[in-house]
């Protein structure tokens, strides 16, 4: 009777421990997960049509180890904060709200709301799952938080002037993903967009910043390897829209198609996939990574055919 009361006592103790390691919701949250970090980097108005002729040899690299779409359609109009915010939300804009290039709130209103006041997001849905997930944005247009329900958000950062600080947000993303080792974290270049605007879209200007934005994306991927969570972790490189000329919002294909690429832990060195792929497919495909069920008013497809 003693032996079997100390033995108990010992499993009961085991079993604390173990609990008190794993850390809140580590072990159920977590299960079924396909990676244990995924890592966003968004490259505002980075066309498709511009994806064969850049110098990007890291992205290139992504698409060679894993799985790649240069036919993701954007919503419409096609410009930023309505497709950042059908990228994050799984949802169109009849449903989500947000309708112009420069929404920070919804014009219609949003068919749902979740508890912090906001459409329902990607990144709501996994706090809801694990809550202990360390979930961050950082970009460089200030537009961005206000599609990013940031009371759900452990850390939301916008970069220094790029004109003055050009590597700011590379250097805050290094920084970061080194120090919190986080389970998802979106990183939103702007400059893409500026330079289209600028000095036009499918100009030596742009493509000299894609290769500029490529080095660091290198320089993500090694701050992921130096934090260990490499081997772990799953990398989207997408977009919200192209441009034709200096402009962007129509409805030609170089500006409404935009690359998917996705690489890592649990994705098939696949090459290019033909399947039909929108903006809100993304927020869709990032939830089935993380296990996570999409709520009834999202409309987005988590693509299947890029997981081994």
């Amino acid at each position: 009777m003693k032996y079997s009361i100390i033995k108990q006592c010992i499993a009961l103790s085991l079993a604390v421990l173990f609990t008190f390691c794993a850390g809140p919701g580590s072990r159920k949250s977590r299960t079924g997960w396909k990676a244990g970090h995924v890592v966003l980097i968004g490259l505002d108005g980075w066309g498709a049509y511009s994806v064969e002729k850049a110098d990007m040899p890291n992205v290139k690299q992504l698409m060679q180890n894993g799985s790649f779409t240069l036919s993701k359609r954007s919503v419409l109009p096609s410009s930023s904060a309505v497709n950042w915010a059908s990228m994050f939300m799984g949802a169109c804009p009849e449903l989500h709200g947000y309708t112009e290039w420069g929404s920070r709130v919804p014009e219609l209103p949003s068919r749902v709301l979740n508890r912090n006041g906001i459409f329902p997001n990607i990144f709501q849905l996994l706090r809801d799952a694990a809550p202990d997930a360390e979930i961050g944005m950082l970009y460089d247009w200030d537009g961005i938080k206000y599609l990013s329900d940031t009371l759900t958000l452990n850390y939301y950062a916008q970069a220094p002037d790029y004109s003055k600080n050009p590597s700011g947000l590379c250097d805050m993303a290094v920084e970061y993903i080194r120090d919190k080792k986080p389970v998802l974290a979106g990183i939103i270049f702007d400059n893409p967009d500026h330079v289209g605007h600028v000095d036009g879209h499918d100009t030596p200007a742009y493509y000299e910043n894609l290769k500029e934005l490529d080095g660091y994306i290198g320089r993500i991927i090694a701050a992921m390897k130096e934090a260990g969570i490499y081997e772990n972790s799953i990398i989207i490189i997408t977009s919200d829209h192209g441009g034709v000329g200096k402009g962007h919002g129509g409805k030609t294909m170089l500006e409404m198609e935009t690359p998917f690429i996705i690489s890592g832990k649990n994705i098939k060195k696949g090459g290019q996939f033909d399947d039909s792929m929108m903006q809100f497919d993304c927020a869709s495909t990032i939830a089935c990574i993380f296990n996570l069920e999409q709520p009834q008013v999202w409309i987005g497809r988590p693509m299947l055919q890029v997981f081994k």
